[in-house]
């Protein structure tokens, strides 16, 4: 038996069959475009399949390591459990991914700068059209395939020689019967401590009916810049402490107090996911009016470095030069019925005990 990091055991048969790769629609010559949410891809570059009986994954490791679909298997037809990109090219639009990575932080940082020591300097901006940094850099540049097989893929990137953050990261995914681990690692190769966090941003399907339970305490909430200005108890209709159908309302918060696990239930399409993850804080992302909402398990708020008490304080870990971080995500897929509320209240109750 072979372990890997995720602490999943596969046998050498799991690991033979070669993973699926299949050319993506690209522009032949990976011409760059001017939008910085674009990303050339390489000639040659492919999109990888990854799956079993009951779940497909699509990833291309020159999109920033983005997935493209994640699909439930167990019906007649695939349904898409993540949004799916269709034609991702040199011309997609890295928002329109099924999911990426966040790494070294999450969202925005106040104007690039921050009160601690080795930041003051400030930190690039990544996109011409938000002034603060967002999410970093470790969703824009093409990743590295390390291994992959049928089930399980390792990509890995490297920044050493980036500023403020230097860094190696790892991210590990696999498919377990109708669970999608993601394990994300990174380490600091700087030369001075550095406040460091993870996160995934999924972007999942959304109907009139689709419901979260996503129970959390407080919320932070934003100035007209996007960058949390007061801490808050979440509001009643925010609580996602029960079964709840997603507010008509903006929803674009980072949430605090978080135990860890969210039920999504989509009961036109007979369909649930549940979310884990070793974080603390998540951010959720639901435009009115769209056919898509974003929940993003993080485990630190936006602009963590800036709020009281610095990025220590809210989730973020300081690395010493050479030292690391890994954060856990799973994503399990089931069939349900009609009643779907009755699974989420279970969901709710076990949560309280």
């Amino acid at each position: 038996m072979l372990r890997f990091p995720l602490g999943l055991e596969m046998t050498a048969v799991d690991l033979d069959p070669r993973p699926i790769l299949r050319p993506a629609t690209l522009d032949p010559h990976g011409v760059p475009t001017a939008s910085p949410l674009r990303s050339a891809l390489p000639a040659g570059t492919a999109c990888m399949t990854l799956s079993n009986t009951m779940l497909r994954l699509d990833l291309v490791p020159a999109l920033g390591g983005g997935l493209t679909r994640f699909d439930w298997l167990g019906g007649t037809n695939p349904v898409p459990v993540f949004r799916r990109c269709e034609t991702p090219g040199p011309d997609t639009n890295l928002d329109q991914l099924a999911c990426y990575p966040l790494l070294a932080h999450s969202n925005r940082i106040d104007d690039g700068r921050s009160h601690f020591a080795a930041l003051a300097a400030g930190v690039p901006k990544n996109l011409s059209n938000e002034l603060p940094p967002v999410h970093r850099d470790g969703w824009l540049p093409a990743w590295q395939v390390e291994h992959a097989s049928a089930c399980y893929a390792r990509l890995t990137l490297d920044r050493t020689d980036d500023a403020p953050y230097a860094y190696r990261a790892a991210q590990t995914v696999v498919l377990d019967r109708t669970t999608l681990h993601i394990r994300l690692n990174i380490e600091n190769t700087g030369h001075e401590p550095l406040p460091f966090g993870l996160g995934l941003h999924p972007f999942l399907p959304r109907d009139a009916r689709t419901e979260l339970v996503a129970p959390a305490s407080g919320l932070w909430l934003p100035g007209n810049d996007r960058l949390p200005v007061r801490h808050v108890a979440a509001p009643p209709a925010w609580r996602f402490g029960v079964t709840y159908p997603l507010p008509d309302t903006l929803v674009n918060h980072a949430f605090s107090g978080w135990g860890g696990r969210t039920s999504v239930t989509w009961p036109t399409r007979r369909l649930s996911l549940s979310i884990e993850a070793d974080t603390d804080y998540y951010v959720l992302y639901a435009p009115p009016g769209e056919d898509y909402f974003s929940f993003e398990p993080v485990d630190h708020p936006i602009d963590a470095v800036n709020l009281p008490g610095g990025g220590s304080a809210h989730g973020m870990t300081v690395l010493a030069p050479g030292e690391s971080l890994a954060r856990r995500f799973t994503f399990t897929v089931e069939r349900c019925g009609v009643r779907t509320s009755t699974r989420a209240r279970a969901f709710n109750n076990q949560e309280q005990q």
